[in-house]
């Protein structure tokens, strides 16, 4: 039986970039993965000549230098800004809150009008609170921006997002909202950002180029789950709690599907991203994926493009697992899990999934490079 240093489960950013990493120091690496396909969420697919985001929007950004140079040394990426768009019942609004927000909310043309504004309204819940620390997600919108903003572009989304009231979700999941006094509709702070030129495979093609991968292949139903027969150590980026066999009870996982099809006409919505934030269409929002790679008049060089609209649930078994849900039980139950997982022999656990944390990709490529690996 072939032996390798590392048996990599999952082929998603941080199985792969591990097996990139892992190679050039010239170690074997197996890495296998239960989809059809490489390359976890930021998988696309080609439909009608356009690189769909099967899982959703993937933008990266990164104020990194190092991870940066570290992806564009594998593939180009393009100059793609995320710029997204509010439709509040037909109303048009500017994302993240910016002047352009509060001019299209209010009329207002100057940081000083803006902010005397959101002033005004945040005096109301301020002087409610009366000196208390806001209790659950709404106390918290209400003290940042005021109630116009909150109704039209926070309360309906979010209760979309989460599938609770504002009122019934913790303050911190809101309590670093961005409100900007210029006229800026970059979403992102950040540095560096864009798209890989030709889709997020060709950045995953590169990443595992010269490894071994089986795709098809579940960790938990094939005779790797007897790694040590096949591997020295492992890399493990599934769900945490399956890995020891939810001993310890299921954590917790907010979801989304899409329901995507082909629009006969070249430019559908204008924009990549589109927030529908009222409860009024049940969708959270939709997304147009020919704008993340084309721009300007080339839209139109494609007759054809294709639409996602993207639908929050409660998460069941057999469905994809996205959001972890960071309420009391949940992070305590996986502290329970982080701890096994510490004293497991030869065996890292990273990503999303594993370490049941939110991840941006830079982050989890960042992780990745600062690693030394035996």
């Amino acid at each position: 039986m072939e032996k390798y240093d590392y048996l990599i489960v999952g082929s998603g950013l941080f199985g792969s970039t591990f097996a990139h990493q892992a190679t050039a120091k010239g170690r074997r690496c197996l890495v296998i993965d239960k989809r059809s396909h490489t390359g976890g969420n930021i998988y696309c697919e080609d439909i009608s000549g356009i690189n769909v985001h099967k899982y959703g929007a993937h933008i990266f950004h990164t104020n990194s230098k190092e991870v940066w140079e570290f992806v564009n040394g594998l593939v180009d990426f393009n100059r793609y800004t995320n710029c997204p768009i509010a439709n509040y019942n037909g109303k048009l609004f500017n994302l993240p809150f910016n002047m352009n927000t509060y001019h299209q909310m209010w009329g207002v043309r100057t940081p000083l009008e803006a902010q005397s504004k959101i002033d005004e309204q945040r005096a109301e819940v301020l002087a409610m609170l009366d000196g208390h620390t806001p209790s659950n997600l709404e106390e918290q919108a209400l003290s940042l921006v005021g109630r116009d903003i909150y109704r039209c572009l926070i309360k309906e989304y979010t209760e979309k997002q989460w599938g609770r009231k504002c009122t019934d979700l913790p303050a911190f999941i809101i309590k670093r909202l961005p409100v900007r006094m210029v006229y800026d509709n970059n979403y992102f702070n950040d540095r560096y950002q864009g798209i890989p030129i030709g889709g997020y495979n060709r950045l995953t093609e590169a990443l595992l180029k010269g490894v071994d991968v089986h795709t098809d292949t579940d960790f938990f139903l094939s005779p790797y789950h007897e790694w040590r027969n096949f591997a020295q150590r492992l890399v493990y980026t599934g769900p945490l709690d399956q890995y020891f066999d939810y001993s310890l009870g299921r954590l917790d996982w907010r979801t989304v599907y899409f329901r995507t099809r082909v629009v006969d006409t070249p430019n559908f919505q204008g924009n990549a991203v589109v927030n529908y934030t009222s409860c009024q269409q049940p969708y959270t929002r939709i997304i147009e994926h020919k704008h993340f790679e084309t721009f300007g008049n080339d839209v139109y060089k494609n007759p054809q493009t294709v639409v996602s609209e993207e639908y929050s649930t409660e998460y069941k078994p057999g469905m994809e697992q996205y959001y972890p849900v960071n309420d009391d039980k949940n992070n305590s139950m996986a502290e329970q899990y982080r701890a096994m997982a510490a004293s497991e022999p030869d065996v890292i656990f990273g990503g999303r999934l594993a370490q049941y944390r939110y991840y941006d990709m830079a982050p989890v490529i960042e992780e990745v490079l600062k690693m030394s690996i035996p």
